[in-house]
């Protein structure tokens, strides 16, 4: 039916003209009662309930025009029909369409327009009274037309207005289920940079140091290899923590360990010291007293693991670097300085020494990878991405380029509320 409106339409004009030519048979005021078969339809009445019905068919596509149409036909019945033919039915028909298809104003002008047309041409002309049921008939079903068909228009609206809400419902479950996806997988891809690119570029210089003093000094070649051993099981440590998150609810095994913070920032400068990398340290906070947020705490620690590793790998030779770690006022605000050394590297691969661009680093705007390739996004990098990322979702920023007389600044604003 929905597929082929038309054809329904003209079945349904169908049935009405064959319903109207049987009525047309019936005689209500018969000497006992009505009585069937004992008058017949004019030939005019009979054209008027073919034109009735042949407009029914297009009562969809046209359904005012129709309802004019129709009752034009009733109208023109009522007044000139001797005895009367149903063609008030095809009107009856029509204005339920028309009900059915607009709102409930104009549903309710053109039903009491319609109403009252029929109905008071029928009591004002013809042999019959005012009161005669056939008159009354005419209003009751004109008015039970609009009444359905408004009744049938709020049903459907009704419940179209409940599919689109389950269908946006559901629209919005996917859409945040993807964003929680994406977002707990940048959180992740985060951590797994931080631990890879810290300890990794740790066991880099440490094994470059024990293969260059290897033959002439076993002693701090089998030292080197011991911090190596310590940066490697950190990062194994690390990465197991990380790698727990993924695990399903249930699975065992999972991790207990909190997540590093400033607690253990003594311990992340020893492993930078260890490496030949001078680190001075000054932090300005009450921890026991106001504690920092746990994501507050992360994203400092990881600033500033990121930001030391870039000095460790781009800076030059004999370059120190300095950390401070200062609460002010509503604010954290994590700053890792470095001097460049003696040949520091003047910019990084595809960087640039925009303050707040994406070029920076915290000595040259590497990315802590592993691959030399800078901080830039377009070269790939994704060390200063990260820590922009970490300061923007705490509501705070962070800004990397290079010090006027050489070396680079990175400087985070965390907010602590």
């Amino acid at each position: 039916m929905r597929a082929h409106p038309l054809a329904t339409d003209a079945v349904l004009a169908l049935g009405a003209l064959l319903c109207m030519v049987v009525g047309s048979f019936a005689d209500p005021h018969g000497p006992h009662g009505p009585t069937f078969g004992t008058r017949t339809p004019e030939p005019f009445s009979l054209l008027l309930m073919v034109l009735g019905a042949a407009a029914l068919v297009f009562r969809r596509r046209r359904p005012r025009v129709v309802l004019a149409v129709t009752a034009g036909l009733s109208l023109l019945e009522l007044t000139t029909g001797e005895p009367r033919a149903p063609v008030a039915m095809s009107a009856v028909i029509a204005l339920f369409t028309v009900a059915a298809h607009t709102d409930r104003p104009t549903t309710w002008r053109i039903g009491v327009l319609t109403m009252a047309a029929l109905t008071g041409v029928a009591m004002l002309v013809g042999p019959l009274p005012w009161y005669a049921q056939e008159n009354i008939g005419i209003f009751a079903w004109t008015g039970m037309a609009a009444a359905a068909g408004d009744a049938v228009r709020s049903r459907r609206a009704f419940v179209d207005a409940i599919r689109e809400r389950a269908e946006r419902a559901e629209r919005t479950r996917e859409e945040e289920a993807r964003r929680r996806v994406a977002e707990e997988r940048l959180r992740i891809a985060r951590d797994l940079h931080d631990v890879v690119a810290h300890h990794i570029a740790l066991v880099n210089v440490q094994a470059g140091v024990a293969a260059h003093v290897m033959d002439k000094r076993p002693d701090q070649a089998k030292e080197a290899l011991a911090h190596v051993r310590d940066a490697s099981r950190s990062a194994l440590n690390e990465l197991r923590a990380t790698v727990g998150l993924l695990r399903q609810t249930g699975d065992p095994e999972a991790p207990t360990e909190p997540a590093p913070g400033l607690a253990v920032l003594d311990d992340l400068t020893a492993t930078f010291r260890h490496a030949g990398l001078p680190v001075r340290v000054m932090v300005q906070l009450d921890r026991s007293r106001d504690p920092l947020p746990s994501a507050v705490d992360l994203a400092a620690y990881r600033v500033i693991q990121e930001a030391l590793t870039n000095v460790r790998k781009h800076a030059g030779p004999g370059a120190k670097a300095e950390v401070s770690v200062v609460r002010v006022g509503a604010s954290v605000e994590v700053t890792v300085l470095d001097d460049g050394g003696a040949g520091p590297d003047p910019l990084p691969a595809g960087g640039t020494p925009a303050a707040s661009g994406p070029g920076g680093g915290a000595d040259g705007g590497g990315d802590g990878d592993g691959d030399g390739d800078g901080d830039g996004e377009e070269s790939g990098g994704h060390g200063l991405l990260g820590m922009r990322e970490r300061a923007t979702a705490l509501g705070g920023s962070c800004f990397a380029g290079p010090r006027y007389g050489g070396g680079y600044r990175v400087h985070a604003i965390l907010p602590v509320a």
